[in-house]
């Protein structure tokens, strides 16, 4: 499975956008059909879904979407049976192989040529010469920074390694101004899965050997990021593995914390004038995120989110969809939620909430592996890490149970003999 990694490394490297559509009147492709999108649950994603529906839903017989954080979890079931549950649904590097692995997804091409000509090449998401996605925006995993209380610690600057943070935390602790200055997306399964990715990609790790799908996990590289994320979560509040990002964020909002590794995309949120105080917003600063050594590779994972057409729906609600969600990308779409994601689209002006994701992928960040079996690991990571974290095995034990349980799996799916 080759995949055009063009998106997440040069278009999201630069933060260019080039996409330009027609004036005018949307495409909303035939009349009277059926659109139906699931999607996460966050700003940027809303603000395409909004602007779908704006230009589309008077044309369509029904327009309905669902928004939520279980996504990830229900999108190849919803979109099994035939006709499916949705008609689109909005994903990510990993979630496109996720459908793909199951053939709920459609080829792009033909739509292209009927809805969506003046798309861009590097926003076309390419798996052996079929496009499958299409990209909107770019996201990854930084640090944010609460610079009045690192200075009240007297910390000098910004942390850069995976040491700076540490040791920031401490001057934090000891100085009795947070017990738990440190948030990061650790909850249980899919999250604490990717925070591993992180700390793993920064420590030099690779998940297979190259060429095949054979696990590699359980490494100097796989030990050296668990004693990494043990040594963070020391100074995470202590229901740590119960949080993702909607409970990271509001424990920024509410000045419970000083120090994050979290999603680019709850930046806006995060430095809004919502839901916090102006002594939160004005003191938060993005920036890369850490390394293990200082200039190192960060610990990161570079994402594109994009959008997709099931393949158990008829054609007409494809390209009804595909239309809707094509004319949502342009530059009016951008200027009215500029801030709210690092968009891949015409009319972008990066502003303080994208300086994380850019600076991150200035740093050399690695996109997230694009191999149908990395869903298999990923899972095997969430699943088996938990006891390491809480003390109760040693990380060797730990990535052996990940090793063993990823390679039941792919043994099932056929990824291995």
């Amino acid at each position: 499975m080759k995949m055009n990694k063009l998106i997440v490394a040069s278009a999201l490297a630069t933060l260019m956008g080039t996409t330009a559509f027609a004036d005018g009147h949307a495409d909303c492709g035939p009349a009277g059909q059926s659109i139906r999108i699931l999607a996460s649950d966050f700003p940027a994603i809303h603000a395409v879904a909004d602007a779908a529906e704006e230009a589309c839903a008077g044309a369509a017989g029904e327009f309905t979407r669902n928004h939520t954080t279980e996504a990830r979890q229900i999108m190849n079931a919803a979109l099994t049976p035939n006709p499916s549950e949705y008609t689109s649904v909005i994903v990510a590097n990993s979630t496109l192989t996720q459908l793909m692995n199951d053939g709920l997804v459609r080829p792009l091409n033909d739509l292209i040529d009927a809805h969506g000509s003046n798309i861009p090449d590097n926003l076309k998401i390419v798996v052996d010469g079929n496009v499958m996605a299409i990209a909107f925006m770019a996201n990854s995993q930084h640090l944010f920074s609460r610079s009045d209380i690192l200075a009240e610690a007297g910390v000098d600057g910004v942390p850069a390694t995976y040491d700076d943070v540490i040791a920031a935390a401490e001057a934090i602790r000891s100085a009795g101004i947070m017990e738990y200055p440190i948030v990061m997306n650790m909850q249980t399964g899919w999250n604490v899965g990717e925070s591993f990715n992180l700390a793993f990609l920064a420590h030099g790790g690779q998940f297979f050997e190259p060429g095949t799908a054979n696990p590699t996990v359980n490494s100097e590289a796989g030990v050296a990021a668990l004693n990494t994320l043990k040594a963070l979560t020391e100074y995470a509040h202590p229901d740590h593995l119960t949080q993702a990002s909607n409970e990271t964020q509001a424990l920024w909002e509410a000045g419970e914390a000083a120090l994050g590794i979290m999603w680019g995309s709850r930046g806006a949120a995060i430095l809004d004038d919502e839901g916090s105080t102006e002594e939160v917003t004005s003191n938060t600063v993005l920036s890369a995120a850490p390394s293990v050594e200082a200039g190192g590779v960060p610990g990161a994972t570079l994402w594109w989110d994009g959008f997709t057409i099931a393949s158990n729906v008829s054609d007409d609600e494809a390209a009804a969809t595909f239309a809707a969600l094509a004319s949502a990308l342009n530059p009016e779409m951008v200027a009215a939620n500029n801030d709210d994601a690092v968009w891949l689209l015409e009319g972008f002006t990066p502003g303080q909430a994208a300086e994380g994701v850019s600076a991150t992928a200035a740093a050399g960040a690695a996109p997230y592996p694009m191999l149908p079996q990395i869903g298999l690991m990923h899972n095997a990571l969430g699943a088996e890490l938990a006891d390491f974290l809480q003390g109760n095995e040693s990380a060797e034990d730990a990535l052996a149970d990940v090793e063993a349980a990823y390679t039941t799996a792919a043994k099932e799916a056929g990824f291995l003999q």
